[in-house]
């Protein structure tokens, strides 16, 4: 384990970003169940992204039966970058880890990002996120699982990351003085930007199989719709970051490249049209690419953020 013969405590800050959203309530308990080693210290900071301080009482209350500090932070409004830079300025630990407001953490889910960022040294380690659907989500979504998260490996790396599960190291140069984009808050893909930042910069990535949080999903995010915006939404801001790093002519093939795989994808599902997963797996591929072309031709991100949504007042 790491530090174990060190007499300093290895210091960890937790942040759960937070919006108006009812299942605070159980990420914050399965936080207080962790398995901690010996040698570490966890604080726990919640940042309310809300207009007014919404989640204060209820954060205070629950701190009570948390075996850990608890820093309640408000930092509005309704700006998902605005509440992230909040815990980065509020970080004093060796190890920053996030939790989305929705998820709970496995109890071993510390010490399993812990152990991945000592084996490897990396910048930053990320975790599986694992949905959970209820009995009445249709069949295929279940079957084909299309609400997990996991890091996406090109040519054995990772190139990008995401928030919901993650830990960033403190002592790492290419995590020092970098923010999430306000410009991004209310889109969404702020994250991807800044994972896919530090990678260009020299950062490393690691993966931690078993440092799993588990997330339910909600009625709302089992309409096919759900899933359309947020893929397109996902290849807009790849598509973006693509194009900042091309001149003109690299973006036309760009674009002609995205163009010919979303119509790959949208004939390869008419082909599977009896296969429910397998169709729209490959609806929602098309619909990514599609996004990608509206992002290299710089098309505005479509808003996630601020619009109501099961258990809280925002769609992401």
């Amino acid at each position: 384990m790491i530090r174990e013969n060190s007499k300093q405590p290895l210091r960890i800050d937790i942040c759960v970003c937070t919006y108006r959203r009812r299942e605070l309530d159980d990420t914050l308990r399965s936080l207080g169940e962790l398995f901690v080693p010996a040698n570490a210290a966890v604080r726990i900071i919640v940042a309310d992204n809300d207009a007014t301080p919404s989640a204060r009482d209820r954060v205070h209350a629950l701190a009570a039966g948390i075996p850990f500090e608890v820093v309640y932070v408000h930092c509005p409004a309704s700006n998902i970058s605005i509440a992230r830079n909040a815990c980065l300025d509020n970080w004093t630990g060796d190890f920053l880890v996030f939790i989305d407001d929705d998820e709970a953490a496995s109890k071993e889910w510390l010490a399993e990002l812990l152990e991945v960022a000592e084996a490897t040294g990396a910048d930053v380690v990320l975790g599986p996120v694992l949905a959970l659907y209820a009995n009445d989500a249709p069949g295929w979504m279940r079957r084909g699982d299309f609400h997990s998260t996991a890091p996406v490996w090109v040519k054995n790396e990772i190139r990008t990351g995401y928030t919901a599960n993650t830990l960033l190291r403190r002592a790492s140069p290419h995590v020092a003085g970098r923010r999430f984009n306000l410009a991004l808050g209310r889109t969404g893909g702020e994250d991807t930007e800044y994972f896919t930042q530090l990678h260009q910069a020299g950062g490393t990535i690691a993966f931690a199989p078993r440092a799993a949080v588990y997330e339910p999903v909600p009625q709302n995010r089992t309409q096919f719709s759900w899933l359309t915006k947020r893929r397109f939404r996902m290849g807009q801001t790849h598509g973006r970051l693509v194009g900042e790093e091309r001149q003109l002519p690299g973006i036309v093939g760009q674009v002609g490249l995205a163009a010919a795989k979303a119509i790959y994808c949208f004939v390869a599902a008419a082909a599977h049209a009896f296969s429910p997963v397998r169709r729209n797996r490959f609806v929602l591929r098309g619909v990514m690419h599609s996004g990608v072309v509206s992002g290299l031709l710089g098309v505005r991100e479509i808003r996630q953020y601020g619009e109501p949504a099961g258990g809280r007042a925002d769609a992401a």
